[in-house]
């Protein structure tokens, strides 16, 4: 679409001419590719069942899902919430929440496990991923409810998130984990992922895992 001219001033915007023009969408080998805003990956829905009988659902996050995300980070404890944050924030800001759950599907991704307990949804855990600019490889993050940590709900997030990463054509995950942070370098250990001591910071180890050579 162009429009040209078009005339502003302090009684509103005048559009003196415009045209359009409809052409054929340009082959793809990434889905949705042509569209401004990716639509919901439903496809990346699944169930499970865990070992005590729970259903549990992991699913892409929502917007709708902001109130369930920010129970969801109260209720962790300290060390969790350090372990994830790397800071003792208590709750999330409306600007991180809303950075959280109103993502660009195309360039990041967020897989939650959630489960239903008196009638409504209680989330579990919740993994991300985003892109680098280098359009290539993605940074991680994960953090999995302290009352439900130890029954594989953190491995299954990631190996949702893992396969999301290489449908999307990506070459490399990898994210900072802290060195005293020991169930989630276990787990990293368990997925294949290289971990190594931060060049920056002792404290800091860096785990990575490629996901195409």
């Amino acid at each position: 679409m162009d429009i040209n001219p078009l005339i502003v001033d302090e009684h509103g915007a005048l559009a003196v001419d415009a045209r359009v023009v409809v052409d054929y969408v340009s082959a793809s080998s990434v889905p949705y590719d042509h569209m401004a805003i990716h639509p919901y990956p439903s496809h990346l829905i699944s169930q499970w069942q865990l070992p005590d009988g729970t259903d549990v659902t992991i699913r892409p996050i929502r917007p709708e899902d902001a109130d369930l995300e920010q129970e969801f980070v109260r209720g962790l404890s300290e060390e969790a919430k350090f372990f994830r944050f790397l800071s003792a924030l208590q709750e999330l800001s409306p600007a991180m929440l809303a950075r959280f759950t109103q993502i660009d599907y195309d360039r990041e991704m967020a897989l939650i496990a959630v489960t239903v307990q008196n009638g409504k949804e209680l989330e579990l855990g919740v993994c991300r991923y985003a892109i680098n600019p280098d359009g290539e490889t993605c940074e991680f993050a994960l953090v999995v409810s302290d009352a439900w940590q130890g029954r594989g709900i953190g491995s299954r997030l990631m190996g949702g998130l893992i396969g999301a990463a290489r449908a999307r054509g990506l070459r490399l995950m990898e994210g900072e984990v802290l060195a005293s942070n020991k169930n989630m370098l276990k787990l990293m250990d368990i997925l294949g992922f290289n971990v190594t001591v931060s060049s920056d910071d002792p404290n800091i180890r860096r785990a990575a895992k490629m996901l195409k050579s």
